[in-house]
């Protein structure tokens, strides 16, 4: 299996524990998704994030509905959890999630380690990744962190 990583590093201007809050709701989830994905959470609302919890949802991808179940494979608030796809798109997915304090702001860390599905050939699997994979998932992260940026900025406008 053939795994690629992708890593983000962001800063914001609020404080950790705030900014891990925000996280620790898997609703906003959906603030911070791109809206062609169609995001929606399948699992019932509240859901009480900790170690093991579950998580069911559903993406559009190309016109195609993906139902997708995470893991919270390590929660340690404020500081990091994981999540870990246990049905989904890709044959491996792993997301850390970072946070760290910095001089009145957080920066916030993401190290996501993925495996196309097995049943495409290497030399395809290269191709596909090079070429879609790996550019939508850019696409997401570039989306994710412009909405993240203006969540909180305005979260901290509206603490002054």
């Amino acid at each position: 299996m053939l795994v690629h990583l992708l890593e983000r590093e962001q800063t914001v201007w609020l404080d950790r524990e705030r900014v891990f809050q925000f996280f620790q709701r898997p609703e906003n989830l959906g603030l911070v998704t791109p809206p062609w994905l169609r995001f929606k959470i399948l699992s019932p609302l509240p859901i009480d994030i900790k170690r093991h919890s579950l998580i069911d949802y559903r993406i559009v991808i190309k016109g195609i509905p993906v139902r997708w179940r995470t893991l919270i494979e390590e929660y340690a608030p404020p500081y990091h959890f994981v999540d870990e796809q246990l049905c989904g798109p890709y044959a491996y997915w792993r997301h850390e999630h970072r946070f760290d304090s910095e001089a009145g702001a957080t920066r916030m860390g993401d190290r996501v380690e993925y495996a196309l599905p097995q049943w495409l050939p290497r030399t395809l699997e290269v191709q596909v990744h090079k070429r879609l994979v790996r550019p939508a998932l850019e696409e997401i992260f570039d989306y994710r962190a412009a909405a993240l940026s203006q969540y909180f900025m305005h979260t901290v406008e509206a603490h002054r």
